[in-house]
């Protein structure tokens, strides 16, 4: 049974969404996603502590990314190892600003659903079987929680139900605060309360 503090969904095809409280630098899984910026430069907020945690590498490799692709868009993440993190890879997904002038709230959330739907195809493409996401966009980004949580959630609804992944089989959102952890379990029940 799970605890009151997290969520677990489960899906026809086998796949689970779990919504726990926790570090993601921490999760042993196929990789996990990096709330990043264009530019893969890893500053602050969460991308800083993947960046710090995981070692020069990650910045090193996302340099040579940015070398070669150029800046990442929201619906084509960008890969690195994860250095000395437990996880195999990070996956860079660049989610949206909020406080960006003339653009509608529609396009905002978007293009959040792109950089979560984005990743999940990276890890189905990499033939990962397990990621962990945070809160993409919720940080310095100023993405409102709850809007976030509705975004993020349907996202990875709507790619277990309609892109019926073959290896990806575990999503995990990895929510460090408690009022970002709340946003999104009042998000899950609501979903789950909804005909």
């Amino acid at each position: 049974m799970a605890s009151p503090d997290q969520r677990t969904k489960s899906y026809p095809n086998g796949a689970v969404l779990e919504i726990v409280q926790g570090d993601i630098t921490h999760e042993t899984v196929g990789a996990i996603v990096n709330a990043a910026n264009r530019y893969l430069d890893h500053g602050g907020g969460v991308a800083g502590m993947i960046a710090r945690r995981g070692g020069p590498a990650i910045q090193n490799e996302s340099n040579a990314w940015v070398r070669q692709h150029g800046p990442v868009t929201h619906e084509q993440p960008a890969f690195t190892t994860a250095g000395e993190l437990p996880s195999r890879y990070v996956i860079h997904a660049v989610g949206p600003v909020w406080e960006v002038e003339d653009e509608d709230r529609a396009g905002l959330d978007a293009k959040l659903a792109a950089a979560v739907h984005g990743s999940l195809r990276l890890a189905e493409g990499l033939e990962l079987d397990s990621l962990a996401m945070p809160a993409i966009s919720t940080g310095i980004f100023g993405f409102p929680k709850g809007r976030a949580a509705r975004v993020i959630l349907q996202a990875i609804d709507d790619f277990f139900t309609s892109e019926k992944p073959a290896s990806l089989k575990r999503a995990r959102v990895v929510l460090f605060d408690a009022e970002t952890l709340q946003a999104f379990l009042d998000e899950f029940d609501r979903g789950q309360s909804s005909p």
